[in-house]
C-alpha cells in the first residue's frame, strides 16, 4: 500500500495504476461501515484509493473538530489488511491555501435539515469533495447512505459540473441492535447508547406503518417523535430523493430522516423507501 502525503505524492502513485479506479473519501476511525465502502470498491475495480482527512472547513465553530476521533495506526492497518492500494493522508496545508475559490451548496437543498442545523456546512463538504475528486480522477466514488443529504448534493455536483464520476450508494451498516455505525458513536457511554437506540426504532416503526399502509407523513413522524422522547430530537424529516418535503410516503422515492442529540453527542440516521 502506497502512502501519499501530498497532492504530487498522490499523483506520482497514481501515474502508474490502469484501469477503473475506486476512491473512498473518509474523516477516518474507520469502521465496519467503511469497510464495506472499500470492498465494494475492491470488487468493481482496478485501483482502490481512500484519503482519510479530517476537513477543517465543513466543522462549524463549537462543534467537535478538535474532539474528532484519530487513529492513524489503526487505520492504515485496517485500509492495508483491505486491499486499499493508495491511502492519500494529507495535512491541511496540503489541501487548502489562503483566499481560496469555495465550492456553495445549493440556495435550498443545502441549507435544509442538516443545512439548517448547521449552516455552512455543506459548503465544506463540497469543496473538499470536489478538491479531492479532481485530485483522484475516479472511475466511482462510494458513499454510504447514512449521510443522506450529504450524497445527494455530492451527486447533484457531479451532474452540475458535468463530471464524469459513477457515485456508489451504499447501505448504511448497522450494530447487530440496529445502532447504525458512525464514527462518534465512541463518544456514548453504555446508557447513552442505549438511548440512541431509539433512532433506529423510531425509524423501524415508520417502516412497520408503511407496511402496513399508513403512508401519512404527519402521523408516521409524530409515532417516531413518541418513541424519541426524551431526547432533543432537532428533525424528523420525510423528503423525496432530491430532498422536498413530502406529505405522503411515495414508495421507491422516499427517505425518513431523524437527527437527535444523545447527550452531547449529535447523531443521524435515515430508512429509504
Amino acid at each position: 500500500m502506497i502512502i501519499a502525503r501530498s497532492a504530487s505524492e498522490l499523483k506520482a502513485a497514481l501515474e502508474s495504476k490502469q484501469g477503473s479506479l475506486g476512491f473512498v473519501p473518509t474523516m477516518g476511525a474507520l469502521h465496519i461501515g467503511h469497510r464495506t465502502l472499500i470492498e465494494a470498491a475492491r470488487r468493481d475495480n482496478e485501483t482502490v484509493v481512500v484519503s482519510i482527512f479530517v476537513n477543517p472547513t465543513q466543522f462549524l465553530p463549537g462543534e467537535d473538530l478538535s474532539k474528532y476521533p484519530r487513529r492513524e495506526e489503526a487505520d492504515f492497518k485496517i485500509c492495508e489488511l483491505s486491499g486499499v492500494d493508495i491511502l492519500f493522508y494529507p495535512e491541511v496545508s496540503a489541501m487548502y491555501k489562503e483566499d481560496e475559490v469555495r465550492v456553495i451548496a445549493p440556495d435550498i437543498r443545502g441549507y435544509i435539515l442538516e443545512g439548517a442545523s448547521r449552516p455552512g456546512h455543506f459548503d465544506g463538504v463540497l469543496t473538499v469533495v470536489m478538491k479531492l475528486l479532481n485530485m483522484v480522477h475516479p472511475t466511482r466514488v462510494y458513499f454510504g447512505k447514512k449521510d443522506a443529504q450529504q450524497l445527494a448534493l455530492i451527486t447533484q455536483m457531479c451532474e452540475n459540473f458535468f463530471m464524469d464520476i459513477e457515485i456508489v450508494p451504499m447501505e448504511t451498516v448497522r450494530e447487530s441492535d440496529g445502532l447504525a455505525l458512525s464514527s462518534r458513536n465512541v463518544y456514548l457511554n453504555e446508557s447513552q447508547r442505549q438511548e440512541a437506540l431509539k433512532l433506529s426504532s423510531a425509524l423501524k416503526e415508520a417502516t412497520k406503518m408503511v407496511m402496513q399502509g399508513n403512508i401519512r407523513g404527519n402521523e408516521i413522524k409524530g409515532a417516531m417523535l413518541k418513541l424519541l422522547e426524551p431526547l432533543e430530537v432537532e428533525y424528523v424529516a420525510i423528503v423525496n430523493r432530491q430532498f422536498e418535503a413530502l406529505d405522503e410516503v411515495m414508495i421507491g422515492n422516499t427517505i425518513v430522516l431523524v437527527a437527535a442529540r444523545v447527550g452531547p453527542t449529535r447523531l443521524i440516521d435515515n430508512v429509504w423507501m
